[in-house]
C-alpha cells in the first residue's frame, strides 16, 4: 500500500473516531502536559550553577513515564478492537490498558537507551555527533513498533524490541517518513504554544494539549502501516 493511502485511510480513522478517541485520551494528555509543563518551570527556575533535582522531581518523571505508557496502551488497544470492527467502552478499555503499562514501561525505557546510545558515544568525538545522531533516527524508526508488538502481539519488552526491528526492516523508509509528520507539528505547536504562554498557564495547558491530541495522528499512521505490513496468521503459520 502507497504511502498516501496509509495517510488517508489514517485520516479517516482519526476524523470518524475522533470524538471516541478525545474521550479516551484527552483526560490522560491533560494529566501528562500538566506533569511536562511543571517540570519545565521548575528546570527554567533552577539555579544553573547549583541545580536542585529532589524527590518530587522523581516522582514526577515517573509518573510521566507511567502516564505515557497508559496513553500508548489506550490508544494501540483501542485501534486493535476498532480494527476489528468491535465497538469500543472506553472504560474498559482504560482498564484493560492498565496491565500493559509495566510491559510498555520497560519497553519504552530499553528502546530510549538504545536509541540515545549511539549519539552520545559519538557525541565524545566532536563533529562525529551527526553521525550518531542519523544512526539514532535509524534506530527510532526500526523500534517506532514496539508499543504494538507489547500491545497487539503480547510480546515481552525485549521480545517486543527485537520483533520491532525484525518486523520494520522492509518498511523502514515508509516509517521515517510517518514519523517525520513531528518535525511540522512540533514547529506549530512551538509557534502556538509560545504564544499561549504570553497570555497564561491554563491557555498553554489548553493549547499543549490539543496539539498533543492532533500529534496522536503520527501513531494512528504508523498503526495502520503495522496493520497492512503485517503477516497474515496463515503466513505466520
Amino acid at each position: 500500500m502507497s504511502l498516501s493511502a496509509i495517510f488517508t485511510e489514517a485520516y479517516n480513522f482519526f476524523r470518524n473516531h475522533i470524538s471516541q478517541l478525545a474521550a479516551l485520551t484527552v483526560p490522560i494528555l491533560f494529566v501528562q502536559v500538566g506533569i511536562q509543563l511543571w517540570l519545565g518551570m521548575e528546570m527554567a527556575n533552577a539555579d544553573l550553577e547549583n541545580p536542585q533535582f529532589g524527590a518530587l522531581h522523581m516522582a514526577a518523571v515517573m509518573a510521566l513515564l507511567l502516564v505515557f505508557s497508559l496513553l500508548i496502551a489506550s490508544l494501540t488497544l483501542f485501534m486493535e478492537i476498532r480494527s476489528q470492527g468491535h465497538e469500543v467502552n472506553t472504560a474498559l478499555v482504560l482498564k484493560t490498558s492498565l496491565s500493559f503499562v509495566p510491559p510498555l514501561l520497560l519497553a519504552g525505557v530499553f528502546s530510549g537507551l538504545a536509541i540515545l546510545a549511539p549519539v552520545m558515544l559519538f557525541a565524545a568525538f566532536g563533529p562525529l555527533w551527526l553521525v550518531g545522531l542519523v544512526i539514532s533516527i535509524y534506530i527510532f524508526a526500526r523500534l517506532a513498533y514496539v508499543n504494538f508488538m507489547v500491545v497487539v502481539e503480547r510480546l515481552t519488552p525485549l521480545e517486543a524490541i527485537k520483533g520491532s526491528f525484525n518486523f520494520s526492516g522492509p518498511i523502514a523508509f515508509k516509517t521515517l517518513l510517518v514519523l517525520m509528520l513531528y518535525i511540522p507539528l512540533s514547529l506549530i505547536g512551538g509557534v502556538l504554544s509560545s504564544a499561549a504562554q504570553s497570555v497564561g498557564f491554563p491557555l498553554q495547558l489548553i493549547v499543549e494539549v490539543f496539539i498533543a491530541f492532533i500529534g496522536l495522528f503520527v501513531n494512528v499512521a504508523l498503526f495502520r502501516l503495522y496493520m497492512v505490513s503485517r503477516p497474515k496468521v496463515e503466513e505466520q503459520a
